[in-house]
């Protein structure tokens, strides 16, 4: 935590100089131009105020920099040149001005950002308290039939041993799903912390992609799967569990609420320097009022009546979103004009981050 602080307050300490330099330079440029006591001196440098306190966290660093704009101001930028001279008449109320100016932009700016930080942390405590009450829902049927299946097993031991096997197979369907559901939830709570890094390697997408549909076909090896794909190999930087994770959401989704869907074509190829996926399905496509708050997490806890009255919709496609703009990509979801649905994300070619 020490280190945090002390690397936020390196950095910040270091764009201010930044500014400020850029701001003396340029006002030394146009004094070569016009040097008339240098009247754009005085908006340049609360300019430069005003950047600094948009780009650095509470009052401190505005303040700081409202006065040191002005003692530059005063003594760099105006006649006599390289002296302290607030005698002059005029001078000691421009001064006052600037300051007062500077001052107040810096506190606006501030009051601003702090009224943006508590609107997204409470738009992201909104998400997360949707999540809990959309997972709680849909966990309750998968553990009660866990339940009742591992009860029958114990309580019947002459049971035929058909019967004893598709209640295996249950338990293990209904463990799989479960587990996925811990991993987005893992996923939402790893995002949701400040300061979060990706440790991004270049990886093979045709991998990424054979993975996940290798692990799809454990759970759903009825539905038809086309992969299109480029003759070139492409790697691209990513966290391969998190991309995985995505393509498996993606893929689970169709399944449970594709509308009848039988086939997924999957694609990936590069465009314009980003690598793109498209997941695509032949069902009855997604609700077109529900296109706009897709990702948002506003539909979490709203769909829980899926094809198997458990499963969430808003749970998987947020999580997705989550986890593709932390790779610095993004997503969108459409009904193609031919039928079904097809949900689209892009990754950067090259680490941004």
């Amino acid at each position: 935590m020490k280190r945090l602080f002390s690397h936020q307050l390196i950095r910040q300490f270091l764009l201010t100089a930044a500014v400020f330099i850029v701001c003396i330079l340029i006002c030394h440029l146009l004094s070569l131009i016009h040097s008339d006591n240098n009247p754009f001196a005085v908006p340049i440098f609360i300019l430069g105020v005003a950047l600094i306190s948009r780009l650095t966290s509470g009052y401190l660093w505005g303040i700081a920099a409202s006065i040191l704009g002005v003692v530059c101001v005063n003594y760099m930028f105006t006649y006599p040149f390289w002296e302290f001279d607030l005698t002059l008449s005029g001078y000691p109320l421009t001064f006052t001005v600037m300051l007062l100016v500077s001052l107040i932009v810096s506190t606006l700016t501030t009051q601003v950002k702090r009224q943006q930080q508590m609107m997204y942390d409470a738009q992201s405590e909104s998400m997360r308290a949707n999540l809990l009450r959309a997972i709680s829902h849909d966990i309750r049927t998968p553990l009660a039939s866990i339940l009742g299946s591992s009860s029958a097993l114990l309580e019947q031991k002459e049971m035929a041993e058909q019967d004893r096997d598709e209640l295996l197979r249950s338990i293990a369907k209904d463990a799989r799903w479960l587990t996925r559901v811990t991993e987005n939830l893992l996923s939402v709570t790893k995002f949701s912390t400040e300061g979060v890094r990706l440790h991004l390697t270049e990886e093979v997408v045709e991998e990424i992609v054979g993975s996940a549909i290798h692990k799809f076909r454990k759970t759903d090896p009825a539905i038809a799967i086309q992969v299109e794909r480029p003759d070139e190999i492409l790697l691209v930087p990513m966290e391969a569990t998190l991309i995985e994770q995505v393509l498996l959401n993606l893929l689970e989704n169709v399944v449970h609420h594709g509308g009848g869907a039988t086939k997924i074509t999957l694609q990936f190829d590069e465009e314009d320097g980003r690598i793109c996926f498209r997941v695509r399905d032949n069902g009855r496509g997604i609700d077109p009022a529900r296109l706009p708050y897709l990702f948002d997490g506003s539909l979490l806890g709203q769909d829980g009546r899926g094809n198997d009255g458990r499963r969430n919709m808003g749970i998987g496609l947020s999580v997705c979103h989550t986890i593709i703009a932390a790779h610095g990509g993004e997503m969108s979801a459409r009904n193609p004009d031919d039928g079904g649905a097809e949900i689209l994300f892009w990754l950067p070619m090259t680490q941004t981050m």
